[in-house]
């Protein structure tokens, strides 16, 4: 089955799929999370181990969305500068915000060093095996390195006969797999560790504008599975089979149950919301649990405060500094454009 014109509108329902990976990232670190970093303080009584789970759908979504700015491109630098637009601004808020936070309430134990904190306003601390600012930030260096690996392909192998690059990239995995003392560096930057979650996320986006079938993407889907079958864990791997058939549903509109307003709104502001939520989250529940509240208070303050926080970066930072970068961006290629010469005049 080809794409349909919807494949050239908006997904909400990707919109819902970043919100409730947004619920799911929250619930896990301000329960299991917590508790594991401070077992000392009062926490809410259940665990949701099941959020180690929330950032591989971050990573099939990535895969399905990144052909949202390939397919717009003209150049190398235009990527680079897209993708800065979209992540730097309010990282750098965020993070700021984050340190302060820390520093005013002297959570020593969530802390780093100066030189790190130095290498965290390059967003490329994972790469120097450097601590982040804020946990959360360790899925930043997947994305850098996932974006790397598509302009390159973009690049040198286009994308119009992507699928079989995608095969190649499994099959280098499974080198990963049978070469245990592979660089560190190169599994970083070749994104080997989640690589058939992009690919799931990339084929389904591939039927969903009508680029390929179902009946050409299923080999590839195949192939991905097995991968994550072979390597990973039995849990990992139902996840990965989940994550296929949910995407498939989404592509042919079955997700669409999912789009409602609160779930819509928070996949909007998932980034901001994800960058803030954890360290100012647990000194929240912190200081609650010092001055003797209920660890049910901290967990809904925290989680009051996120979502405030992450409105508010994604409002006044996100959207406005991205875009007046995206619209500094076209100016400046368009006077750099040449201005035809005029045709002479017939006389």
């Amino acid at each position: 089955m080809t794409g349909t014109p919807r494949a050239r509108g908006r997904l909400t329902e990707l919109d819902a799929l970043r919100g409730i990976g947004a619920l799911c990232v929250l619930i896990f670190h301000y329960s299991t999370r917590f508790h594991e970093l401070f077992p000392q303080a009062a926490h809410v009584p259940f665990s949701f181990p099941g959020g180690n789970y929330r950032v591989l759908l971050f990573f099939t979504i990535s895969g399905f969305a990144i052909f949202f700015t390939l397919d717009r491109i003209g150049t190398v630098a235009d990527f680079v500068v897209n993708r800065f637009a979209r992540l730097y601004p309010a990282y750098l808020v965020a993070m700021l915000l984050t340190l302060s936070i820390e520093y005013l309430a002297q959570a020593t134990q969530l802390l780093i060093g100066p030189v790190a904190i130095l290498a965290n306003f390059t967003m490329l601390q994972g790469f120097a095996f450097l601590p982040e600012v804020d946990g959360a930030y360790w899925t930043l260096t997947v994305e850098i390195a996932f974006y790397f690996c598509m302009i390159a392909i973009w690049k040198f192998a286009g994308v119009r006969r992507l699928e079989p690059v995608l095969g190649a990239w499994l099959f280098v995995r499974w080198l990963y797999w049978l070469w245990p003392d592979m660089p560190e560096r190169i599994i970083m930057l070749l994104v080997l560790r989640y690589t058939p979650f992009f690919v799931i996320g990339m084929l389904a986006y591939r039927v969903w504008r009508g680029q390929r079938t179902l009946r050409q993407q299923a080999p590839y889907a195949a192939l991905a599975l097995l991968s994550i079958a072979t390597i990973e864990t039995w849990d990992v791997a139902v996840m990965g089979c989940v994550l296929l058939v949910a995407f498939v549903a989404l592509i042919h509109g079955h997700l669409r149950f999912l789009a409602v307003r609160p779930l819509i709104w928070l996949g909007g502001i998932s980034y901001s919301f994800y960058l803030i939520h954890q360290h100012v989250g647990f000194v929240i529940m912190l200081e609650c649990a010092k001055a003797g509240y209920s660890p049910w208070i901290g967990f809904a303050a925290a989680f009051l405060v996120a979502l405030l926080l992450g409105t508010a970066i994604n409002r006044l930072v996100e959207r406005p500094a991205g875009e007046a970068i995206l619209a500094w961006w076209k100016r400046r290629r368009e006077a750099r454009r040449p201005v035809p010469e005029a045709a002479p005049s017939q006389t």
